[in-house]
């Protein structure tokens, strides 16, 4: 079964790259954020993302139209009631997402699922907040969300077969590939990812060499497309740090404890690209 309409939840990098897959799908998409502000600011980014394709030959400028036309931005909760599928992509705050989720759950209907496009956090426990767990799942998209591929399905101890078959198939839709993961701290792809950012900050912190040489190195020496410490910044330190302390609260285990040169940067407020300067500075193109 097809979800008709999609809420989606926060108008920042995340939410608007998923509602943008979503409507560029062929999905009817409802944009929620607390100030027409920052709606007008998320559809705004996906109109600007949707002109890059058109101008490197992607997407055409009618299905660019129309992926545009299927977005309706909107403050009013309200607005989610007869939506089949809402995805919370709020910031990684559990606080925050579960003030959300509980406003969710009573709006939407009894057959509604409710997703969370969280990084780290247990889908477990935000499944608790809610009066239908079964109906509730964990959606992981990656950033930038119209590029990439992956989305982790993540199961919490009470989702159901159904509403993970029916998100899995949901994400087949929108082209991307899921991989099926058990709830537990970071997942599996930033279980993996994110223990090593931290230890590229660890070797730029004991000045073993720079931020430079240090992603040079893992481009050149690993294959990888991006080095550790520019990925951080394209992350959002915060968000590394958020997610690196969860795996820390979670595991109880001091090989997930956060670099002290990354705690001091974000409260710096050095958070990489959304703020123009991380282990990079950074200026608006």
């Amino acid at each position: 079964m097809e979800f008709n309409t999609i809420g989606i939840i926060g108008a920042g990098i995340m939410g608007s790259g998923i509602v943008q897959v979503c409507a560029a799908a062929g999905h009817e998409v409802v944009l929620v954020d607390v100030t027409d502000a920052a709606v007008r600011k998320g559809i705004a980014a996906i109109g600007s993302s949707l002109d890059r394709a058109v101008s490197k030959g992607k997407l055409s400028a009618v299905d660019a139209a129309s992926t545009l036309e299927r977005i309706r931005g909107t403050t009013d909760y309200a607005s989610l009631s007869r939506c089949g599928l809402v995805i919370e992509a709020a910031t990684e705050n559990p606080e925050i997402k579960r003030r959300i989720l509980e406003q969710v759950d009573a709006i939407v209907g009894p057959d509604a699922i409710i997703a969370t496009n969280t990084s780290s956090l247990s889908i477990t426990k935000l499944a608790a907040e809610i009066s239908r767990p079964d109906r509730f799942i964990g959606m992981h998209f990656f950033n930038p969300v119209p590029a990439m591929a992956l989305v982790e399905v993540i199961r919490g101890l009470q989702t159901s077969d159904i509403t993970h078959e029916r998100v899995k198939a949901l994400a087949i839709r929108l082209g991307k590939t899921s991989v099926a993961v058990k709830n537990s701290p970071g997942f599996a792809v930033n279980r993996i990812l994110c223990p090593m950012l931290n230890e590229a900050i660890f070797v730029l912190q004991e000045g073993l060499t720079s931020a430079e040489e240090i992603d040079a190195g893992m481009k050149l020496g690993c294959n990888h497309p991006i080095g550790p410490l520019a990925l951080a910044d394209m992350i959002g330190l915060d968000t590394l740090l958020s997610v690196l302390e969860t795996f820390y609260e979670g595991f109880s285990d001091p090989k997930y404890r956060p670099a002290p040169l990354l705690k001091e940067m974000v409260d710096a407020g050095r958070l990489g690209r959304k703020t123009g300067r991380g282990f990079y500075e950074y200026t608006e193109t």
